[in-house]
């Protein structure tokens, strides 16, 4: 789901790619050879980068297309009319594995998709699917089933440094391949989206809309970031974007092929920020750092000897400013990976190691539920809430939406049977292809058909 996020004076973040208003200079040499062009580098580099073309059905805008409009002013029915239409969106992808097809892009391109289309540099144009994806990190893996694929080498993200340069690779406006040049602006950026966990590589290189999923480059032709973000006023190209480090993105596609999904680490605390003044009330002299004000029994956290109180400084040598920093960090992390943590405790500094438990999901998608519940979400702890089960999200234009189901709304009856939990709707819904939802919302009462 592609998000925006409002900064002050109205700077938009837009989860297309990233962009640049400035060209770095040329490097002098690439493995001590003089440099007087890239474009070896590009033509080596180009082959792996396919342009994605994606549609998907969302409810029409058109007033003459609602059923209750043209029945007041008289006009006759569409009988082939749904109120539906088909909108097409643009991106990129990386191919990381030429063998069996798996190619690296953004969530937020082919999350919604209900028809995934890969054209590559020869022209050809193959269908695709989508393997699995991770909101929370903005990556995806699609699968294409073709021949003579060139695969991108993927490089270690974790050796680049500030001033590296860097070339970027996408598909800006639907163009086709376009290839800019930059420099690495800075690492670990985060706090650009609301509810992601992000490790951004920050580059000038210049990227516009639609260079989402895209290759960043180094100078050794490896792949060293997923293209995800840019920071904008209007969406175009003001030298602030973002990439997914490939540490990040080859952790969560190895996830992916591996297990079906994503298994993110779980230290098992609550937290919250603490600053000098807090910590000094505590008997701790710190600045700032995560406190500890809960910890689950049995947890990560337990195990490793923590307790309430304690104040998180570092993890793994990273330092902790806040509960945002400490949640970032862990959830970044695979479970039953071994963590380092320093931290304060009555103004004694220590140090423990705790192996990440697993992050279950809380949430059920409505999608897999039933088809004509795509677009919402349920809480796994709904149910027997007013004695029936509330609908914690809705997105805008999914089919749940089209339907006139809304966030907030409680379901109280399926098919004229009261249902108090997820099991009750999930066992109705396997057992028929039309369900009529009883809904409780505010002071009123409604029914809705679900096909």
């Amino acid at each position: 789901m592609i998000s925006k996020i409002h900064f002050f004076y109205h700077v938009i973040l837009i989860f297309f790619s990233y962009s640049s208003i400035s060209t770095a200079a040329l490097p002098q040499s690439i493995n001590n050879q003089t440099v007087t062009s890239l474009a070896p580098l590009v033509e080596e580099a180009s082959p792996a980068v396919v342009n994605i073309r994606v549609s998907q059905t969302i409810a029409s805008r058109n007033s003459f297309d609602n059923e209750a409009f043209r029945r007041f002013f008289g006009l006759p029915n569409r009988e082939n009319s749904d109120g539906m239409r088909e909108v097409a969106s643009a991106g990129s992808g990386v191919i990381v594995d030429a063998k069996r097809g798996y190619i690296l892009t953004n969530h937020h391109v082919v999350g919604d998709a209900d028809k995934i289309q890969i054209s590559l540099m020869d022209g050809t144009v193959h269908d695709a699917e989508i393997v699995g994806s991770d909101p929370a990190t903005d990556i995806a893996v699609i699968k294409v089933s073709a021949d003579n694929l060139i695969e991108m080498s993927i490089g270690d993200s974790t050796k680049v440094r500030v001033g590296d340069f860097v070339i970027a690779i996408g598909n800006p406006f639907g163009l086709g391949h376009t290839v800019t040049s930059g420099i690495i602006s800075a690492l670990g950026r985060s706090g650009i989206s609301r509810d992601g966990y992000e490790d951004f590589i920050q580059t000038d290189a210049s990227i516009n809309p639609g260079n989402s999923g895209g290759a960043l480059v180094n100078m050794n032709g490896e792949l060293i970031g997923i293209n995800s973000a840019i920071i904008s006023r209007s969406g175009g190209n003001v030298g602030i974007g973002f990439a997914v480090p490939t540490e990040i993105a080859g952790s969560i596609m190895k996830q992916i092929l591996d297990f079906g999904e994503i298994r993110r680490g779980l230290l098992g605390v609550n937290i919250q920020t603490i600053d000098a003044v807090a910590a000094e009330a505590l008997g701790n002299d710190v600045e700032s750092g995560a406190l500890i004000t809960g910890i689950q029994a049995n947890s990560a956290a337990e195990l490793a000897g923590l307790k309430v109180g304690d104040i998180i400084l570092e993890v793994n040598d990273k330092k902790i400013d806040g509960a945002p920093q400490l949640r970032n960090q862990i959830g970044l992390l695979r479970s039953g990976e071994t963590i380092k943590i320093g931290y304060m405790r009555d103004n004694d500094l220590y140090s423990t190691r705790a192996e990440l438990g697993q992050k279950k999901n809380q949430f059920l998608l409505g999608e897999e539920i039933h088809p004509g519940l795509k677009g919402s979400t349920f809480l796994l702890t709904s149910g027997a809430v007013n004695n029936g089960i509330e609908i914690s999200e809705v997105q805008e234009n999914s089919p749940a939406a089209q339907r006139g189901l809304r966030t907030g709304d409680l379901i109280t009856q399926v098919n004229r049977t009261p249902v108090d939990s997820l099991e009750d709707l999930q066992n109705i819904a396997s057992r028929f292809d039309i369900l009529f939802l009883n809904i409780r919302r505010g002071d009123r009462v409604l029914m809705f058909q679900i096909r």
